[in-house]
């Protein structure tokens, strides 16, 4: 079905016969199916490791993103085909259940269809061989938690989670300063960890950035920064021991639901009319003062007349703050969101030890800083870069260190990065082949050397040679029965991870392989492609 215009701009539609319809069955559909997922594991591929490319990807509207992270790629990449829209989703997944990885888990699932294709070409079933993938992917996964390292932290000794989010942040854009970056992810995952239970809840770490400055003036706030300014240029810009009331109701007269209509014919009804809208004002303001608020923080905005009464009773307010940082300042602070005035009472407000309004460069950009609260199990990390791309990049970076930093309090057990761990899962899965007899052998082998296709990409991706620096590695693993040998991807002159402080989180290397195991099966069944018009 096509659109078309005749000589005099008319739109006509052309409908295609379905005699000359081509619809893709058995091997075809297939093959077809592989090809699109393969599509997408090579856009990403040279965007694995630290020395990874960006990708530069425009909207509609013609704002640009540059990011090398897979998720985000995906996400705003104009997908058509569906087996594409399974990888998209399959990278989501790895988004929403780890937080890191997610081009890692596309290269995979890439890897194993292409070595799937060459198995179908043999003549193997594709059930076989997906029976296959998923006998490897288990034994893979079995010998992860072999290999995998425990290591013990507290809240004064937080090294070894500062080192793996380094290795997180290797890849991105922010990797020259990502020693501070690294610091400040663990440091805001710890002040709002439950390490009893070993819970993590990031919804209390707020990312706010700022265009301006450099990346080392990045910073973490045991508090809120909210991107706003007091509602009147001579209110106090420091308040200590501050009592915050935080409301959703605005400064002004309420307004009858209904159509109404005032008729003022007077200049007394018209005073009178004033006389009474202040008294409203003054009663509003006065029961904030009443119940002992030293500073308003509201929802709505309010009129000129609130404004300046608020200034002149020597009450601060900031307006037209969001309801998602609302409630956080509620958090933060142990202040009630109140509804209405008559609501407010002294149990209700917020305490915070310092509200601060702080200027940025030579420009009118001011923020307000609450920090020192009564609950400090809420914090902001505050980020400065040259540009608003800068900061978004850095955004995500974070991002996938916070929720690095989250895995490890949940599950202490590490496995080295460099592509060592796939190596050595390779190893392993090639000499389990020889156990299965059957056809699956083949499909076990096949996964083997979709596992060898990460460290590839990764010496690939830092100019190195690739067979030749992959076959030297895996020798050195197998001679030194060594797990920990990877690929030298910062020219450090060692192989061995652990000199190099290389450490990936056990559950997310898992979470790869069967993620990746799972959807590649699903593409393998589909053997019949049937288009809306045929149903």
């Amino acid at each position: 079905m096509a659109l078309a215009f005749d000589e005099f701009g008319r739109p006509f539609i052309i409908i295609k016969e379905q005699e000359q319809k081509t619809r893709l069955r058995g091997l075809d559909a297939q093959k077809a199916n592989i090809s699109a997922g393969k599509a997408v594991a090579r856009i990403l591929r040279t965007s694995l490791g630290p020395k990874g490319m960006d990708k530069m990807l425009q909207s509609p509207d013609g704002d640009v993103t540059i990011t090398n992270d897979g998720a985000t790629i995906l996400e705003q990449m104009d997908v058509d085909n569906q087996i594409a829209k399974l990888m998209v989703e399959l990278s989501r997944s790895q988004d929403y259940e780890i937080g890191d990885g997610t081009t890692g888990v596309v290269v995979m699932a890439g890897a194993l269809l292409e070595q799937a294709e060459k198995l179908l070409e043999r003549g193997i079933h594709p059930i076989r061989v997906a029976e296959g993938y998923e006998l490897a992917s288990r034994i893979a996964v079995e010998h992860l938690e072999c290999i995998a390292n425990k290591f013990e932290f507290g809240v004064n000794e937080f090294e070894p989670l500062i080192q793996t989010c380094m290795t997180t942040l290797s890849s991105k854009i922010v990797n020259r300063c990502k020693r501070s970056m690294a610091e400040i992810a663990v440091k805001a995952v710890l002040a709002v960890a439950d390490l009893e239970r070993k819970d993590v809840n990031l919804d209390l770490i707020k990312v706010e950035g700022k265009v301006g400055g450099k990346l080392e003036d990045t910073e973490l706030i045991y508090g809120i920064v909210v991107d706003k300014d007091m509602s009147h240029p001579q209110m106090p810009k420091k308040i200590q021991d501050a009592n915050i009331a935080i409301l959703t109701c605005p400064f002004e007269p309420p307004k009858p639901k209904t159509k109404h209509k005032v008729d003022i014919d007077t200049v007394e009804k018209f005073q009178t009319l004033q006389q009474q809208e202040q008294k409203y004002f003054d009663d509003m303001v006065q029961k904030c003062k009443d119940v002992g608020a030293t500073l308003v923080i509201c929802q709505w905005g309010f009129d000129d007349e609130a404004n300046h009464l608020l200034m002149h009773r020597n009450l601060p307010a900031v307006r037209w703050v969001g309801g998602v940082e609302l409630e956080l300042i509620a958090i933060a602070t142990g202040g009630r969101i109140v509804p209405r005035f008559q609501e407010l009472t002294p149990e209700k407000l917020g305490r915070a030890g310092l509200v601060r309004e702080k200027s940025f460069g030579t420009t009118k950009d001011r923020m307000i800083y609450i920090e020192h609260c009564a609950n400090s199990r809420a914090v902001t990390i505050f980020i400065r870069g040259g540009n608003k791309m800068m900061i978004e990049e850095t955004k995500r970076s974070i991002h996938d260190a916070l929720c690095v930093a989250r895995n490890l309090i949940r599950n202490n057990s590490i496995v080295y990065g460099g592509g060592s761990a796939e190596i050595s899962c390779s190893i392993a899965v090639e000499a389990a082949a020889d156990k299965h007899p059957g056809v699956e052998q083949y499909a076990i082998r096949a996964f083997a050397d979709a596992l060898d296709s990460i460290p590839m990409a990764l010496a690939e991706n830092s100019g190195l040679q690739p067979i030749e620096t992959l076959s030297a590695v895996k020798s050195l693993q197998i001679k030194e029965n060594n797990p920990c040998c990877g690929i030298d991807c910062n020219d450090a002159g060692t192989n061995d991870m652990r000199e190099q402080n290389v450490f990936e989180t056990l559950i997310g290397k898992q979470q790869q392989i069967l993620l990746a195991t799972q959807v590649v099966k699903m593409i393998l069944k589909i053997d019949d492609v049937i288009s809306p018009s045929e149903y």
